[in-house]
């Protein structure tokens, strides 16, 4: 299914010479990826102590770029700088993980999405990457199926807090919403599986 990690490729290519640059300065992979969980870690922080100012979710679009671009940064310096190591590729995984859950869980205070629905998001999303990586010790490869993979949750999760920010009338839909995306990846958890299983017979 398609999903926008599909234009990953595109969007490293315009990173690459910034890559390069960064490779040559001696700044690590693993560096950056700390650095994109620290941010996300900040801003979540932010939001879940004044989920009433609209300036911090008015941020959370840029920071939600940021972590995509560094992301993509610290692959290629893994990648194509001789940086990949085991530490690396568990730092990776692990940050995205801290990051999905900083930035999901302070919609829980805001009053106009249940707590459960928002919870529930952050759960099949941890599950989504779970089984993404479960593709490995299948035979398969990390799994990045959609329908809703991480690329899909960031821009979610900033097109939300635009709307909350220019106060966009959402009351009748808002319970929705996180259970909404919920199910997208819930979806997507059994697209993953069903790719990898399908990858191995």
């Amino acid at each position: 299914m398609p999903t926008l990690y599909d234009v990953k490729p595109a969007f490293q290519g315009k990173l690459r010479p910034l890559t390069s640059r960064l490779a040559v300065a001696g700044i690590t992979a693993n560096q950056v990826t700390i650095t994109a969980a620290l941010i996300s870690v900040v801003a979540g922080a932010a939001m879940a102590i004044w989920p009433a100012n609209a300036l911090v979710f008015l941020l959370l679009p840029l920071v939600l770029f940021i972590r995509m671009a560094l992301n993509a940064i610290d692959g290629m310096l893994a990648r194509e700088h001789g940086q990949a190591s085991r530490l690396g590729l568990v730092l990776n995984e692990v940050c995205d993980v801290v990051s999905d859950l900083a930035l999901i869980l302070p919609f829980a205070a805001v009053p106009l999405f249940p707590a459960w629905g928002v919870v529930a998001f952050a759960l099949t999303a941890f599950l989504t990457e779970f089984v993404g990586l479960l593709g490995v010790p299948l035979g398969s490869t990390r799994r990045y199926d959609g329908p809703f993979g991480k690329s899909d949750r960031a821009f979610a999760l900033g097109l939300i807090a635009v709307l909350l920010v220019f106060h966009v009338p959402i009351g009748v839909v808002a319970p929705y919403i996180f259970p909404a995306l919920a199910l997208l990846s819930l979806v997507t958890v059994a697209n993953r599986v069903r790719v990898a299983l399908a990858d191995v017979r």
